[in-house]
């Protein structure tokens, strides 16, 4: 067993998960898992900008339309229904 292997290294999935995720330093456990607090604040700049986003797919609603669809064959009414 290579003894330079830490645990956070096997719990991570090897050396490589040391590395920073924007410029592939080496981390710093201050700013982890980053190496600094510029790569920080590249990440959280992603994050507020909507670089980084989930994919997600519109689920039907109960009417079996999907949400966010508006019926177009319904006239719009009023407020007293006309």
């Amino acid at each position: 067993m290579n003894a330079a292997r830490t645990k956070d290294d096997t719990k991570q999935g090897g050396a490589d998960s040391r590395k920073c995720p924007i410029c592939g330093k080496p981390r710093d456990d201050h700013y982890r898992p980053f190496c600094s607090k510029r790569c920080a604040d590249v990440d959280l700049g992603r994050w507020l900008h909507g670089s980084y986003a989930i994919p997600v797919t519109e689920d039907e609603d109960e009417d079996g339309e999907a949400a966010g669809s508006a019926p177009e064959d319904k006239p719009a009414r009023g407020p007293d229904g006309d």
